[in-house]
């Protein structure tokens, strides 16, 4: 890991009447655009649920990192996040974040431990950690 402070950049191009081409050195180009709730077709990313996106995916990475770090073997992870976007004080914001984590785990694992290194990811997640949107977390555990 490459010591602190991180950069991040990301460059955004459009038209008056286009999308936005959101470039960043290294990765494949995407295309947002307004969502429905706010006039866009929802035929592309939105700022919005490339957010929520961030969420799911920012705890599914969490998770792996802790789970190798704790030598904890599991077969797959789902994570389904629902942004509430509201007005909070006059402003238009984010106020929770719904983040519903199903593990699948061989039989016979320790699913404390599966919970716990949920709850632990949940709490390291770095982009939840950075909104002020309330992140709520519910757990399954399954075994396959």
């Amino acid at each position: 890991m490459q010591n602190f402070p991180h950069h991040y950049k990301v460059k955004g191009i459009t038209s008056d009447c286009g999308e936005v081409s959101l470039s960043s050195e290294g990765v494949t180009d995407i295309t947002s655009a307004l969502p429905k709730q706010f006039g866009g077709l929802g035929n592309r990313w939105s700022p919005e649920s490339l957010l929520v996106a961030a969420v799911a995916d920012c705890f599914i990475l969490t998770f792996k990192a802790i789970a190798r770090a704790s030598k904890f073997d599991w077969v797959s992870l789902e994570c389904d996040v629902e942004g509430i976007l509201d007005k909070h004080n006059k402003t238009t914001m984010f106020i929770e974040f719904h983040m519903k984590a199903v593990l699948s785990v061989a039989c016979g694992t320790n699913n404390d431990l599966a919970y716990a290194l949920l709850e632990k990811s949940e709490h390291s997640c770095l982009i939840t950690n950075s909104l002020s949107g309330k992140a709520l977390l519910s757990i399954e555990v399954n075994e396959v």
